[in-house]
């Protein structure tokens, strides 16, 4: 490792403290349409509290006016619902996090996201409708949940439309569910259900402006966005996991800005993702993969000015995951940070929480690719040194990275999970 990275890193980070930080941080966001608050990992307790508390200024400071996760729309349908007043269906707010059933449950369903939403419905009590914050999710795996929404909102409305969507509902039938078991078989046995997502797609569109409330309006067309996506994902993932991943992260810009059009042309939008989502995969060996991601598309689609990208990373610590997919998670710990690698240069420069801003200053300095830590929802650090180091440019790839030299595991609410 390079002795003058370190010193770069110590002349150029400032001390993270937890409120302290968070105004420094806040400060430098000035007319960006999107912060994109990134994660190292999806089970790391204070990536969570810190992009909360981020999230609060950025709402109250800067006027930014609604949130979007990593997660099921559905499932975030219900907990808008409940911080806007919409919906008196759940008494408390962890009720409403039971809403996430699919595993990994985790990634929501936690204690530290308790205290966010409490804050974000005792925010919208005293406004207006127009004026209450949102919280949305943008991922594209609810492919059933989301028919069950439409099909539920259309019998509701007694729309002329329920005949084509209970059609693309029953295509799908004979999968009971199993994404895995409908992707095999529509890309190796032709026996897909992409016609009738097809069909289904274009009339709710072509007929949106019949629904009176706008944002069931939303609620129904990105439902259905998420059907005709999600076919595509899971139709693709079979055969090909570098397109399946693009398919998933421009599902996610488009939902974003179906979001955007909704609050209007000047809106700002908060995006909670994990850093291979949002870190600009031009700035990684992704690029050379033809993978893209949701920091790109965005930077690329408005203009980098536009969209202000933090990252986050630890060099120890624990954190929840599972060893495969589908199992129960577990408490983990988070090895020491490989030699050579970016966490590893940020605790020799010093093991304190830090953060650095790259800007055109000293951007120059953390552009050599070096390996960055990325832990999934499937972990297993005795590995770890085989597969979870992303070669990034570190500068080019986010616009602060935040550092927390030892984190802990998030604190997961015991819910019903579905393993799927």
């Amino acid at each position: 490792m390079s002795v003058n990275l370190i010193q770069s890193i110590k002349e150029e980070s400032h001390p993270f403290q937890k409120h302290e930080g968070v105004d420094a941080l806040v400060s430098k966001v000035k007319n960006e349409t999107f912060v994109l608050l990134g994660e190292s990992s999806h089970g790391t307790s204070e990536f969570y509290k810190i992009r909360a508390e981020l999230s609060k200024k950025l709402i109250t400071e800067k006027g930014f006016m609604y949130i979007a996760v990593e997660g099921d729309w559905p499932a975030c349908h219900q907990i808008n619902n409940y911080i806007k007043g919409y919906d008196d269906t759940f008494s408390n707010t962890r009720e409403v996090l039971a809403s996430f059933h699919r595993w990994p449950t985790w990634m929501w369903a936690n204690e530290e996201m308790i205290e966010l939403i409490d804050w974000l419905k005792d925010y919208n009590s005293n406004k207006p409708n127009d004026k209450k914050v949102g919280f949305y999710c943008i991922d594209v795996y609810s492919l059933w949940e989301s028919i069950d929404e439409i099909i539920a909102y259309l019998e509701k409305i007694q729309s002329p439309q329920i005949e084509i969507a209970k059609k693309a509902f029953s295509c799908f039938e004979p999968f009971n569910r199993r994404p895995e078991k409908y992707g095999l078989s529509a890309s190796f046995y032709g026996e897909d259900c992409l016609n009738e997502v097809t069909k289904l797609l274009t009339e709710i569109i072509l007929n949106k402006l019949t629904i009176s409330d706008s944002e069931d309006s939303l609620n129904l067309e990105v439902n259905t966005m998420i059907t005709a996506n999600a076919e595509n994902y899971y139709r693709t993932m079979v055969v090909n996991d570098n397109e399946s991943w693009n398919i998933r992260d421009r599902h996610m810009v488009e939902v974003l800005n179906k979001i955007h059009e909704f609050y209007g042309a000047h809106a700002k939008g908060i995006v909670w993702e994990h850093n291979t989502h949002v870190g600009d995969a031009r700035a990684t060996d992704m690029a050379k993969e033809g993978v893209v991601n949701v920091g790109q598309l965005l930077r690329e689609e408005k203009g980098a000015e536009t969209i202000f990208i933090i990252g986050f990373g630890t060099h120890r610590g624990t954190v929840i995951a599972a060893d495969e997919w589908g199992v129960a998670p577990e408490q983990m710990l988070i090895p020491p940070a490989q030699t050579g690698s970016w966490e590893d240069a940020m605790h020799k420069a010093g093991p304190h929480d830090k953060f650095i801003h790259f800007t055109k200053h000293n951007r120059h300095l953390f552009q050599k690719p070096i390996g960055h830590r990325a832990i999934g929802v499937v972990y297993n650090p005795a590995y770890e040194q085989f597969g979870n180091y992303v070669p990034s440019a570190m500068s080019n790839r986010y616009d602060v990275f935040i550092y927390i030299n030892v984190t802990n595991a998030l604190h997961p609410l015991m819910v019903e999970e579905v393993f799927l």
